[in-house]
């Protein structure tokens, strides 16, 4: 049995290309992105999905592996698999920021952790709201949707040097907005029941100046935030699954070149 360059060229290309946009989405996306996991699971992760997508997929080009052509090619499919993953890291950014929120509200601040998605010390209202939302992620099917939304991204935008146009990136820059307004919807409960508080008790210190407000103050706002939370967490759920549903449609957007 006799291989022709072409034919090695074609078979290594047919994996190759693919390889390098699954493994941009696999390394920047939630969950695995995280820098806890290692980087043979990601790995492992990467070469199992593109054994998988690879037989679907439309034929690739048959390009030099060593001319500039090539190059351009493997940084685009770099870029579109970091735009779908950084796409869903919003949704991730927005409970952290909506949960840093609460926590400087509730003067939670310095009770901080590193974060294992990240690397970064946030507060631990913020892990809490994570925790949960990375597990509703997973009760979505959100990675399943996920490796769909990769296979298909393969036939809206097929494999070539040209990838992501200048609208694409705008809408997911343009979309950064969101990770705020998620946020917002996340903490206004709490921000508002405390807001309340704290008018109370400047109108407590305005009335009778020798109370020592201070001392009064502090676990008032600390107990009432933990029972915002506690009635406010079950609204959680719908607000993750809103801003899932929409990150997706933008990747699909953003991956069909319109």
């Amino acid at each position: 049995m006799v291989f022709t360059a072409a034919e090695i060229t074609a078979w290594i290309g047919s994996l190759l290309w693919p390889f390098f946009r699954i493994g941009a989405m696999v390394m920047s996306a939630p969950i695995t992105g995280a820098q806890t996991v290692p980087m043979r699971v990601k790995l492992f992760i990467t070469l199992v999905l593109t054994m998988v997508i690879t037989p679907q997929l439309p034929p690739v080009p048959q390009l030099d592996p060593f001319s500039p052509v090539t190059l351009l090619l493997i940084i685009q499919q770099v870029l579109i698999g970091v735009a779908m993953g950084t796409a869903l890291q919003l949704v991730f950014a927005a409970v952290v920021t909506g949960g840093q929120i609460v926590a400087y509200q509730m003067g939670l601040g310095f009770a901080s952790m590193v974060d294992p998605q990240t690397g970064v010390t946030v507060p631990v209202v913020s892990q809490l709201y994570l925790l949960a939302t990375s597990l509703l992620y997973l009760a979505f099917n959100g990675h399943l949707v996920l490796i769909e939304v990769v296979a298909e991204s393969f036939n809206s935008m097929p494999i070539a040097a040209d990838g992501l146009t200048r609208d694409g990136i705008w809408q997911l820059v343009s979309w950064g907005s969101e990770l705020f307004a998620g946020a917002v919807l996340i903490a206004i409960p709490t921000v508002a029941s405390i807001l309340v508080v704290n008018i109370a008790f400047g109108v407590m210190a305005r009335a009778a100046p020798q109370l020592n407000i201070f001392a009064v103050g502090f676990p008032v706002t600390l107990t009432l935030g933990f029972l915002v939370m506690m009635f406010t967490f079950p609204s959680l759920l719908p607000q993750t699954e809103h801003l899932v549903q929409n990150v997706f449609t933008l990747i699909r957007t953003i991956t069909s070149g319109e």
